[in-house]
């Protein structure tokens, strides 16, 4: 056990073994016998490849239309915005689902798919080990679970360190998010990349490190010569304004994708438990994930469309590996079996209901606890 920026690091994670209810066997019975019997994969299906031409025609045919078509300089940066409601969009419902190894039965389809992150300024490694492995595990752990850690600018847990600055948080969190994927792009894939591979974290087998710096590097080029040279290049407009259309695109895709995951973990009905002396947590893994996230929106077709089923966030940590257009329907099961079991199940039933209480949480998490 250490300690880096007064937060308490365990070297080891223990989940409780003990579920006197057998909670998760139970659920997960459930969930194999809906898909049994109606004769359907627990990966995508037609509906799902067809959100994908969607998604990838809102993200790639604007770009397209830039690229050929002279048109106002106003009317270039609309279509600036919609190509990140489009990134965000196939990062929802293509990668996130690929690189959960949901989205095809078959595996090259996986890969290829997962592949896009390349181009939304992401890489495939750093985020299968962020996301598979540090969040879906240790989800709402401080010092686990990267996805809570916001540096010091923002004080996501009451495990953090309280700052002065956090007394304004609330007013000024939200205009922070959207600079998420625009960080992907210029330094945290590079310093996550260094920091797992020193520590040897992996998704499956360990890589070899030279091949991925070479991806990174080589992606990140290619990335880079897309979305910035080209455009200079074929339009006739000045460099500081491709910038400023290459960072409208990005602080939409990234406020998007910051508010799905902060309405569905930071939020009041969750919990951000810690391990005990030893690291050892109260809960099963299956149990943790109940009371560490939160559904929202959960009848709102649009929202449970386009945002991939992540507002469906209990069902997907739970069932990570099931594709996310069957959420609607097993959320039914997950949520008799968890009621049954006298197990939280959290969720808030509008979108707007989920927005302010993560604004009460940002707000609670600014005052001044008692021993700072």
């Amino acid at each position: 056990m250490t300690y880096i920026n007064n937060i308490m690091i365990y070297s080891t994670i223990n989940f409780s073994r003990i579920d006197k209810a057998t909670f998760f066997r139970t659920v997960n019975k459930r969930v194999n016998s809906y898909f049994k019997e109606n004769k359907i994969k627990r990966t995508g299906n037609w509906k799902l490849y067809t959100k994908a031409v969607v998604m990838f025609s809102l993200f790639l045919v604007p770009l397209i239309l830039i690229l050929t078509v002279s048109m106002s300089q106003w009317v270039l940066l609309l279509l600036t915005i919609v190509i990140g409601v489009g990134m965000a969009g196939v990062g929802m419902n293509v990668m996130h689902d690929s690189n959960h190894e949901s989205f095809s039965s078959k595996k090259w389809v996986n890969k290829l798919m997962g592949s896009s992150i390349y181009i939304l300024a992401g890489n495939v490694y750093n985020w299968k080990v962020q996301h598979n492995i540090l969040h879906h595990t240790f989800t709402n752990i401080q010092g686990h679970d990267e996805d809570i850690d916001a540096g010091r600018i923002i004080r996501f847990s009451k495990h953090t360190k309280w700052l002065k600055i956090h007394k304004f948080q609330k007013y000024y969190s939200f205009l922070l998010y959207g600079l998420l994927t625009i960080n992907w792009a210029i330094t945290t894939d590079f310093k996550q990349m260094h920091g797992y591979l020193k520590r040897k974290l992996s998704y499956g087998k360990f890589p070899n490190p030279a091949t991925e710096w070479t991806v990174l590097i080589v992606t990140k080029i290619i990335y880079y010569l897309l979305w910035i040279v080209l455009p200079l290049v074929v339009l006739d407009v000045a460099w500081w304004k491709i910038l400023i259309g290459f960072f409208a695109m990005h602080y939409t895709a990234g406020m998007i994708l910051s508010v799905v995951f902060q309405l569905a973990h930071v939020v009041p009905n969750t919990e951000m438990p810690l391990p005990d002396m030893e690291g050892n947590l109260e809960h099963t893994w299956a149990i943790h994930q109940l009371f560490t996230t939160s559904n929202f929106a959960p009848n709102n077709k649009f929202i449970s469309w386009y945002t991939g089923g992540l507002n469906h966030q209990v069902e997907h940590h739970i069932f990570p590996h099931i594709s996310h257009i069957h959420y609607g329907k097993i959320s039914k099961i997950v949520k008799e079996t968890a009621l049954e079991f006298n197990l939280p199940y959290n969720e808030y039933k509008t979108f707007q209901k989920a927005i302010i209480e993560h604004f009460n949480q940002l707000k609670s998490l600014g005052v001044q606890p008692a021993y700072a």
